[in-house]
């Protein structure tokens, strides 16, 4: 049966988060002769990515239910601290929409300078240190309300949905040029 949870979580996870790829295609596949991007075109792009993080906090509170099988006493504690985790990961997410909106109207518009390659480079490690420490963070809050099995359950599902998500984004971003 648990192999099973692990089944359903693989098959739905990619589901999951078509968005970062479905976002970033669309973000680098402009014709040249079409500016980079309007300001209707980022107030629509912002509007489905919000779109879609709602069906995705949805999608992934299932999988993560459906996977820890938690009790009512351990729900009851876990669900406000996952809450608050996810509200910081989205404003961590928010950082690194903008940064790869930034470096799409930069690739698109062939601009691409070496200062520039080198703050976006330093933003995304950054934003992953960041992410790392709020991890640390929450595994922290949940071993020391749940233990160490929930808490470490937590981290493992948490880990393989957000690797999923930097895989579908940084495959489908173009490798920086000249």
């Amino acid at each position: 049966m648990k192999s099973m949870k692990w089944i359903l979580a693989a098959a739905l996870t990619p589901a999951l988060f078509c968005a970062p790829t479905v976002f970033a295609q669309e973000a680098n596949t402009q014709p040249a002769a079409q500016p980079a991007h309007t300001e209707t075109q980022e107030t629509n792009i912002r509007a489905y990515v919000e779109l879609l993080r709602s069906d995705v906090k949805a999608r992934k509170t299932a999988i993560l239910a459906e996977i820890m099988q938690l009790n009512d006493e351990q729900a009851t504690k876990f669900w406000p601290i996952y809450r608050e985790y996810d509200v910081e990961l989205q404003k961590l997410n928010d950082k690194k929409l903008a940064g790869i909106l930034e470096y799409a109207k930069i690739y698109n518009s062939g601009s691409m300078t070496d200062e520039k390659a080198d703050e976006l480079a330093k933003l995304a490690l950054e934003l992953e240190s960041e992410r790392t420490n709020l991890k640390k963070k929450y595994y922290e809050m949940i071993r020391e309300q749940l233990g160490g099995i929930i808490a470490t359950q937590f981290l493992q599902v948490e880990n393989q949905m957000l690797m999923i998500v930097d895989l579908q984004i940084a495959s489908s971003l173009p490798i920086v040029g000249k």
